[in-house]
């Protein structure tokens, strides 16, 4: 039998660019949901992040974000328009995000934000991270949205469940019970 054929640059190049948007990903779910894991494993332990008025280590920008997160609030972030150009072990991309937010100090001041993630991508071990990201801001509306402040059974009434912080949020439950049936065994 004969050794198994090394895999084509283009399947390679779609493995890299997935498991990139995979990363983009997992960093909104971490935001949104203050999920502090899945925003540590965005970024790699020595990653930078320009975030607004933080600049410095990612772990700062992430120990910051969720002590403030953490208060409460709602805020949904999403991405598109990903552009990702490999070069080797490391990547540039570029993700446009879209992102509102009302915070608990503040909950019926509504920001809308959109930007660009402008990041610096490495592949270590076989695993992609951020290594650097820039966040470059493109557009912002601010107003009052005095509803938010309602509970969210008034505010959201029939549309339930509605978005939680980790571990309370509906995909945590989902996530749960699909790893418990994978690792069960089957009779």
């Amino acid at each position: 039998m004969s050794a198994p054929e090394p895999m084509s640059a283009g399947l390679q190049s779609l493995l890299d660019r997935e498991a990139i948007r995979d990363c983009l990903l997992r960093y909104c779910r971490g935001i949104d949901r203050c999920d502090e894991a899945a925003l540590r494993s965005a970024y790699w332990e020595d990653a930078t992040d320009c975030h607004g008025a933080w600049n410095g280590s990612a772990a700062g920008f992430i120990a910051q974000a969720l002590g403030r997160l953490r208060q409460g609030g709602r805020r949904v972030h999403q991405i598109t328009n990903v552009l990702i150009e490999l070069h080797g072990e490391v990547a540039a991309v570029e993700s446009s995000f879209f992102a509102l937010q009302a915070t608990a100090a503040q909950p019926d001041r509504e920001t809308f934000l959109c930007g660009r993630y402008v990041d610096r991508f490495e592949r270590r071990g076989g695993e992609w991270r951020v290594a650097a990201r820039t966040v470059v801001y493109d557009w912002i509306e601010e107003r009052t949205r005095p509803e938010l402040t309602q509970d969210d059974a008034v505010l959201f009434g029939m549309r339930q469940p509605v978005g939680r912080a980790a571990p309370d949020d509906a995909v945590y439950a989902l996530l749960s019970d699909v790893r418990g049936a994978w690792s069960r065994p089957t009779a």
